[in-house]
């Protein structure tokens, strides 16, 4: 007699028996564009992180308006400290907004909701405020991605999941 339990033998391994539903081309496109969406935001996050003495520029020119009289000194360590915490800031963001892409490609309907207030608070940042060429193409890219999620065979998908989930 073996130590191990002994399960009947299935010929499908899905959760409930009912045969799972291969991943859309449009599930696989949203994911890519949320992917995409994300490292152009970071990418142009540091190319205006680059341009130290522009920022360093604005914090004295700042610092002259307002009647401080900051040092160089105390200018730089502004700079760096600013540089520093937008980076994480960026960094937690675009994690979280992987996850959401990730649980979107599993087929999670919270995430294509999340996905979809995201990239409207993105579109409406880029139409309100100023914005740089990374900023139009990361939010063109995920406006992409909002559509391909929400197109028939993405919704025959997430639906599936959800009942195999179930």
């Amino acid at each position: 007699m073996s130590e191990y339990p002994s399960y009947p033998a299935s010929s499908d391994p899905s959760p409930s028996g009912a045969a799972a539903q291969a991943r859309p081309s449009t599930i696989e496109g949203a994911f890519w564009a949320f992917i995409a969406s994300t490292v152009i935001s970071l990418l142009g996050g540091i190319l205006v992180f680059g341009n130290r003495d522009a920022l360093a520029d604005a914090t004295r020119t700042s610092s002259q308006q307002s009647g401080s009289s900051l040092t160089e000194a105390q200018i730089d360590q502004l700079v760096t400290i600013g540089i520093v915490v937008a980076l994480v800031i960026a960094v937690v963001i675009a994690l979280l907004y992987l996850l959401f892409a990730f649980k979107l490609r599993a087929g999670r309907n919270w995430a294509r909701i999340v996905l979809t207030v995201i990239t409207a608070l993105q579109l409406l940042s880029v139409l309100v405020g100023q914005s740089t060429w990374a900023g139009y193409v990361s939010v063109l890219a995920a406006v992409v991605g909002v559509v391909l999620s929400f197109m028939a065979p993405s919704n025959a998908y997430i639906n599936a999941s959800k009942t195999i989930r179930s």
